[in-house]
């Protein structure tokens, strides 16, 4: 089993920055992690994956350049850091795990999710 916590979100403006956090905890190894994000009425969408020794990354078009995703394992804890946000980018950010190398930006790839962090950019 895989606890996952985010934590991060807020209220920000056009072109500013946050960053988010998902700690993960648990005996079960992960072998990538990565966010998502769902906004009211669409659809779950992959934003970011990140490999357990954080050598490889995979992004999304619409968050390249923008967002950087980091992992450190020491302290069990992924990040995504948002910058030149835009009100677009306001949805649910969700943390995911996943134990086997399933395709990773699919969210059938990821087998343990967090609850969830609100992130809302205003015009």
């Amino acid at each position: 089993q895989v606890q996952l916590v985010e934590s991060g979100g807020g209220l920000v403006q056009a072109g500013g920055s946050l960053r988010l956090s998902c700690e993960a905890s648990g005996r079960t190894t992960i072998y990538r992690m990565g966010w998502f994000r769902q906004a009211p009425g669409k659809e779950r969408e992959f934003v970011a994956a990140i490999s357990r020794n954080g050598a490889s990354t995979t992004y999304a078009d619409s968050v390249k350049g923008r967002f950087t995703i980091s992992r450190v394992l020491a302290v069990n804890t992924m990040y995504l850091q948002m910058s030149s946000l835009k009100p677009e980018d306001t949805a649910v950010y969700l943390c995911a795990a996943a134990v086997a190398p399933l395709p990773h930006t699919y969210s059938g790839g990821y087998d343990y999710w967090g609850q969830g962090t609100q992130v809302t950019v205003s015009s």
